[in-house]
């Protein structure tokens, strides 16, 4: 018997008896993307969804968003250890926005985005949410939506100007 199966064997055993636990996980820190070209996808993230760009460790891109953040590979040069087929446009993430879809619509058709669907009723993690779908310059899939309960007021009661600055 090798040490890895030794290893298994003997991790099998503690976790069926209750003294394995299993890891918990509490929230997403961020996650990768590949891209064909940085510049379009930075641009994109920043004026389309409002994210705050960052430069960090030797000239590496994130895109920010309330606690967490995107991490910008450059397909072909993309940071160790990557994913084992970094691939622009295998994406497929929602974003959770407490803006209301009319003002989302809105501003995806003033940026010229193409919507795909939406506004459609779809689940979330915590309970039902209402969906927009759409996709970026490498055509990864991004779905932004919202939970009833957290929309703010729609910016018809705003000005235009204080709306798009939310962005």
């Amino acid at each position: 018997m090798n040490f890895k199966t030794l290893f298994l064997f003997v991790a099998f055993l503690r976790m069926s008896q209750g003294q394995l636990k299993p890891i918990k996980i509490n929230r997403l820190d961020h996650f990768v993307i590949t891209v064909k070209d940085l510049d379009t996808t930075v641009d994109f993230y920043t004026r389309v969804l409002g994210m705050k760009v960052n430069t960090f460790a030797g000239g590496r891109k994130s895109l920010h968003f309330g606690r967490q953040k995107i991490n910008i590979h450059v397909q072909g040069s993309e940071f160790e250890p990557k994913a084992i087929w970094p691939t622009p446009g295998s994406t497929d993430v929602c974003f959770i926005t407490p803006t209301q879809l009319d003002d989302v619509v809105a501003h995806l058709n003033e940026c010229e985005v193409e919507i795909l669907e939406g506004p459609v009723a779809r689940t979330g993690a915590t309970g039902p949410i209402n969906s927009v779908y759409f996709r970026d310059p490498d055509h990864n899939l991004i779905e932004v939506a919202n939970y009833e309960a957290e929309v703010e007021p729609s910016s018809s009661s705003e000005s235009s100007e204080e709306n798009r600055s939310q962005w």
